[in-house]
């Protein structure tokens, strides 16, 4: 095994005001391995992270890079040491080309000018090298988001580095998306690069990783070789106590009552035809899990269904009454709450406070308005907040912080307990724990399975092949806009749900209709 050392950090602190983020960490990485940093939201990961690429420097602490202690303060010193980093959010100009976006600041020259024809053929030559299948002329914002981060790639490589810094690089890509990023990762190791890996995603860490550091509130709690650990351990250390997936216990469905019945549903988007003929249909007390590769129906099925698309044709109906044609807000008073994809753009206004948040789109229910209806009632707005944080465990300093401020799992916890308290018939949640830690995804999953132990039926959209198989009771496979198979889950294997998603059935056929 090689124990040669790239980079030591001896003794790392940082100190902002009111927080020890990283607090006494030491641990190595080795030459030419694929070393991933784990431990839930506000481990001190990315702040760990940003300290070794000169982004911020360390309150105490010594980095030792090729066995000579160095300062490095600037993320230009970082690159001029080899060492690159890939960030969670891209640092693209969207209006320039992949090829100017690569060489930008690092130009080939040709006497005063740039020498385009030069840096394409290095360039081709570094993409061919790595696998990585990039169009030098296309502009960023004509581009995919993993082709995007492929051109990150490049511009690291593109400044010879030979250590390479990744920011949780899978949370915003799909599940095949996620397996091209490995292959490219374990190219990158081949060709003799070291990577720095951060994530949340345990099963990619395995997959991947030579060595796993662990890291909680701060502090390293120890460093493994892949070989020696598993998931279910890595979470354990991760969060301090043992991770259940899947929300325990479950009733089983007695009732074949639909609150939701979908039927023969299409939909027409500018020319392409999204939905073609959708049938399905949700129990009381179950939860169907919708699941297909991305682009593949799943946003305008959602989008139909909570009011904001016109569908072409077909009924939808909810508790037997017809929502088609129906706004938003009729269709939420009418017994459907969605936690949508997208927390951001959809589910809160992060400018307001945590307290307004959990009323946000129910202000208007008789519980929180006052004399004649014409004015809130604080203090009923005020109690709610306080049940629903402590139900939900929403952890933030004050109820009028803004939503804004908080981590991830915090705002999904909100949007939850928003739509949770609203008593739905119907809760339809799509990524429901995208880009969450551990923590929050079994606390997420809990909740989740608690209503539909509850009575309530439960949509699930998801990308994850586990989160479908650890939450339905049955799986709806989506292909092209058409829904080609239903299952009941029981003894389903991943590989077979996978097969699916492509549109092969059980009988080796292609996009064929059940």
């Amino acid at each position: 095994m090689n124990t040669d050392k790239i980079i030591e950090l001896k003794h790392i602190t940082k100190v902002f005001p009111a927080i020890v983020a990283n607090d006494d960490i030491s641990f190595d990485v080795r030459r030419g391995e694929i070393h991933a940093i784990v431990g839930e939201n506000g481990a001190g990961k990315s702040t760990l992270m940003n300290i070794i690429y000169g982004l911020l420097q360390p309150t105490s602490g010594e980095i030792v890079l090729n066995g000579e202690p160095v300062k490095i303060d600037t993320s230009t010193k970082a690159l001029s040491l080899g060492l690159g980093m890939v960030h969670q959010h891209f640092m693209l100009v969207q209006d320039f080309t992949v090829l100017q976006n690569i060489i930008l600041g690092s130009e080939v020259k040709k006497g005063a000018v740039v020498d385009y024809d030069e840096a394409r053929r290095r360039v081709m030559e570094l993409s061919e090298t790595y696998d990585l299948r990039i169009d030098p002329d296309k502009k960023v914002k004509e581009i995919s988001v993993p082709m995007q981060q492929r051109v990150e790639i490049l511009k690291v490589l593109w400044r010879k580095a030979e250590i390479i810094i990744f920011d949780e690089p899978t949370a915003v890509l799909t599940p095949q998306e996620i397996d091209e990023f490995c292959e490219i990762a374990l190219k990158l190791k081949a060709q003799g690069k070291t990577l720095l890996f951060i994530s949340h995603k345990l099963g990619e860490v395995m997959r991947i990783s030579d060595r796993v550091t662990i890291m909680r509130l701060g502090k390293v709690v120890c460093t493994k070789d892949i070989a020696d650990t598993d998931e279910k351990d890595l979470a354990h250390l991760m969060v301090g106590r043992d991770i259940e997936l899947g929300g325990g216990d479950r009733k089983p469905v007695e009732t074949e009552k639909q609150v939701l019945a979908v039927h023969n549903v299409s939909m027409t988007v500018g020319g392409v035809q999204k939905l073609d003929s959708i049938d399905l249909e949700v129990h009381p007390g179950e939860i169907l899990g919708v699941i297909g590769i991305d682009g593949n129906g799943q946003e305008e099925l959602v989008d139909a269904i909570c009011g904001k698309a016109k569908i072409d044709g077909g009924e939808i109906l909810l508790e037997g009454q017809n929502i088609v044609g129906k706004s938003i807000k009729q269709i939420k008073d009418m017994g459907l709450s969605t936690v949508y994809e997208d927390r951001h753009k959809d589910g809160l206004v992060l400018k307001y406070s945590v307290r307004d948040n959990l009323i946000l789109g129910y202000q208007d229910r008789p519980q929180y308005l006052a004399k004649w209806k014409a004015f809130l009632n604080q203090k009923a707005i005020q109690k709610n907040a306080e049940d629903l944080q402590k139900a939900f465990d929403i952890r933030c300093g004050s109820l009028e912080v803004f939503a804004g401020t908080l981590s991830g799992g915090n705002q999904q916890k909100i949007i939850l307990a928003r739509e949770v308290s609203a008593r739905p018939k119907l809760l339809m949640v799509v990524q429901p724990t995208r880009g969450l830690d551990m923590g929050a995804i079994e606390f997420v999953q809990d909740k989740v399975v608690e209503q539909r132990n509850a009575g309530c039926g439960v949509l699930l959209f998801t990308l994850e092949l586990d989160e479908v198989l650890q939450l339905s009771d049955r799986i709806a496979v989506i292909h092209n806009g058409r829904i080609i198979k239903t299952v009941v889950n029981k003894n389903v294997t991943k590989q077979q749900i996978g097969r699916y998603m492509l549109g092969v059935l059980d009988d080796g056929t292609e996009e064929a209709a059940e």
